[in-house]
Formats: structure tokens, sequence, C-alpha cells
């Protein structure tokens, strides 16, 4: 039995993916423990993890982003990634790597599992190699890897494939570098020098490249090819859905069966609260298509979609709060969401063509490749009308071209092995004998606040 420690930041398609590993592990009779949010502590529990949630002052609750982040939507869009980079997961990196301090402390871990967006792990991920325990890393959004052959991540800009498309690359890139995102890299390495670790030897993009190993939970075939890309990341497939208890079909799941084409509609579990984004402009400019619209809220009241559109629903439109995904996607003929990046991959999976409404976070990004890769429409908003959206689904439902895409896809993710297995496999090839195992430690002291290499902490993060 190995002991192992996951780490995630507390954000639902962040921590979902970890649960959903950490629970093969353990039913494979490893000892797992999840450092993470509280608000996901009784969803670990019931898949037999052991939880130490994260301490308050770094654990925000991923429905209320905007409380977090108030200026948010205020900004311009590179502000405002700018500002989710840093308040998400540079800022978090000092108490987040304390936490991991003080559990692996209590309890020494054999091997570590770090979701890509949890910072707090890059001070281990720089120490000595003989020093720490095997470090893992899984990948649950768009690689950022920096690359001449795509533009830099958050630009939503589609790669090239002349000589001028990479000089663009090189360009936006150093501009962004040195200018609105350089507040990235300085706080990047405050923050480092802040628990005694020397500076990141990459960029903020790139930090997915320094694990031992990074499972990254896609196909490659919706990825931008780089000639950069280290053979340490792994491409492994999408996760399954992982709703516990997968949720029950709605009594007008029979309709589903019938003539009509089903177009699934969703705005995904967090980016919710205003069903006026994407939802509603999608139910007004399908209303009257000779199409059955199936709409999920997320886990909102479906009332609460009525209330949005302003009055009764068209009589083509079915809702449901959640549905389960396993049986909903071989039945459609297209899905329209927001972008989420667990939502997109189950619909490739499916062989579903997609439309896009991608406005924030990673979303344009995915955007971006799912038409770069020919699978659906990017509609370049967040904010689609409903003319944009109905003249889209009519698209990827007439033309060929974007179903043909995407069973692509769909056959290149069937062929991959099964992406927790492959995980499971990789921790019990690296976890040593027991008796070896028994005597592995992180050397950290989160009293002295030491770097795992035993300096101490510098007198203040301005001598970086």
């Amino acid at each position: 039995m190995a002991r192992v420690l996951l780490l995630s930041t507390p954000i639902f398609g962040h921590v979902q993916p970890m649960i959903t590993i950490g629970r093969a592990l353990a039913a494979r009779g490893h000892r797992v423990c999840l450092l993470t949010g509280g608000k996901y502590e009784a969803a670990a529990r019931s898949a037999g993890l052991h939880v130490h949630p994260l301490p308050a002052s770094v654990d925000y609750d991923d429905a209320r982003l905007h409380d977090w982040l108030p200026a948010r939507g205020l900004s311009s869009r590179i502000a405002a990634g700018r500002q989710d980079i840093l308040e998400l997961f540079v800022r978090p990196l000092v108490e987040q790597y304390r936490a991991v301090g003080d559990v692996l402390s209590a309890e020494p871990a054999d091997l570590v599992i770090g979701e890509a967006g949890f910072y707090g792990v890059l001070p281990l991920l720089l120490a000595e190699r003989s020093s720490r325990p095997p470090v893992l890393g899984v990948s649950t959004t768009p690689l950022s890897v920096t690359s001449v052959d795509c533009a830099p991540f958050g630009s939503g800009l589609a790669p090239g494939r002349t000589a001028f498309s990479r000089l663009r690359n090189r360009q936006i890139d150093y501009l962004l570098r040195h200018g609105p995102l350089r507040a990235i890299r300085t706080q990047l390495d405050a923050s480092l020098a802040a628990v005694g670790a020397p500076p990141c030897p990459v960029s903020f993009f790139d930090v997915v490249t320094l694990f031992d190993q990074t499972f990254h939970l896609s196909a490659a075939e919706l990825e931008y090819p780089r000639r950069e890309l280290t053979d340490r990341i792994r491409f492994v497939g999408p996760l399954p859905p992982t709703l516990d208890p997968p949720p029950a079909r709605p009594v007008w799941w029979p309709e589903l069966a019938g003539p009509r084409p089903v177009v699934h509609v969703t705005q995904g579990t967090l980016d919710n609260h205003d069903l006026g984004k994407l939802i509603v402009p999608t139910v007004r400019g399908l209303a009257g298509e000779p199409l059955l619209v199936v709409v999920t809220t997320g886990g909102r009241p479906v009332a609460d979609l009525s209330r949005a559109y302003g009055g009764p629903l068209p009589a083509n439109v079915r809702v449901a709060e959640f549905l389960p995904y396993p049986d909903l996607l071989p039945l459609a003929a297209a899905v329209v969401t927001n972008g989420g990046y667990g939502g997109v991959q189950q619909a490739l999976a499916n062989g579903c063509p997609l439309v896009v409404a991608g406005g924030s976070e990673d979303k344009p990004e995915v955007a971006t490749r799912v038409a770069w890769a020919g699978a659906g429409v990017n509609l370049r908003t967040g904010r689609p009308s409903p003319r944009r959206v109905r003249a889209a689904v009519r698209a990827v439902l007439v033309r060929s071209r974007y179903r043909v895409a995407a069973g692509g896809l769909r056959r290149r993710m069937a062929l991959l092995p099964d992406p927790v297995a492959t995980v499971v496999d990789e921790v019990e090839r690296r976890v040593g004998p027991p008796a070896r195992r028994r005597g592995l430690v992180l050397p950290v002291d989160s009293t002295a606040r030491r770097c795992p290499t035993g300096s101490e902490e510098p007198s203040s993060a301005s001598g970086r």
C-alpha cells in the first residue's frame, strides 16, 4: 500500500478529476489524502479519500468567484485574465505550499499528484529530486505551454502555419510578458521567495512541464502541435462523467428517441448565475426550429430559466437541473456550451459537434481549439445573440464536416487507454518497496518557513 497525496485548487473542473483518480487509487488499496477546498470534503470522503481542507485564506468558493474577484467584470479581457491568474493561482501559492508542508510533516507521502493549477506544488517541483517524493501532474485545462508554433495562451488566436504567424506569436508573447502580464512573473517569484524557493525557471504558462510526468486529460488531436513540447506531457484522453449518484432521467426522457434532432445546451456547473448569457439566447434562437432543445441549468432551479426567459418556455424546450451525460450525449446531434473543458471533452468523446460561446477564463481557448479541430463553431463571445446561435446550430447540423471531425476525435479518444487506469498504473510503477516508502518524507519546516533544500526564508520578497 502506498500513501498518495492529491493536491487541487477548489474549482469543480479541477478537483473532480482528482477525486475520480483518488477513488481508483483507494479502490486498489492505497491510502489517499486530498488537500483542497472544504466545499469538496464530503464528495472526497464519499470516494474513500482522507481530506485536508485548505486554509480559509485560500479556500475560495468557485460558485462565488465574483466575490473573490470583485473587479473581474469591470476589466478588459487581458486585465481580467491577469487578475484571475494572480488571485486564483499565484497569490495562494504561499499558503498552499505551507499547507502541503503541514500535511506531509504529519503524514509522509510516497507520491504526490498535483492538479496543474495548484501552484503550491511548485516549490516541491523546484526541490532537489532526491529530497522529495515523485510528483505527478494532472492537466485539466487546455495546454498553456509557450511555443513559437502557437499564439500565447489567453489570446484566443488559432495557430498559424507560416513564418509570418510564427513571427506574430513571438511578438505577442514578448509584448505580453514585458507588458500587461509582467506582474504575474513578478508575483510568482515573490511568492516562491516567501517560502525560500528559487525563482521559477519557466513562465507561469509552462509550469505544467516541470512535473515528473503530466497527464493531460484530452487527446493530442485537440491540442495545438508544439515543437517545444516535452515528452513528460502525456495525452490520456478525457475522464468519464463522475456525478455520483448519476442524475435521474426526467419524465420527458422518452421524447429524446423521437424524430427531432436533440440539441443540448449548457452553461456548466459554475458559470450559471446568469442564465441570460447563453441558455436564454439559445432558447430564443431555436424556438420554433424542428429540434428538441434540452437544457441543463447546472443545479439552478428549473423555474429560474422561465424567469430569465421572461415567460413560458417554447414548446420544443425541455429542462432539468442535471442530466445523465453518458445517456444523453449519445442521443445529441449537437451541443451548445459555454466552453467548459470537461463538458467539451465529453461531447467530443461522443462525436457531438459543438457551438461554443467562450467568454472568460480558459473558455475562449477551448472554443478556438474546437474550431481549429473542425469539430464546431466558435461564436467568439460569451454572450451571443439568438440569431448567431441559430445560425451556428444550423451550420453544425447541416454541414457534414463538423460531424465528421467530431467523429474523428471520438474514434481517436476511444483508442486511448482508460485515463484513470493509466494514472494508477504510473503511480504503482513509481512507488518503491514498502521499506523504502516508509522512510520518505518531504523535508519542509512550515513553522520556520524553510525551502525544501533547507535554506532560510529571506527577510522580504523584495530581495529576489
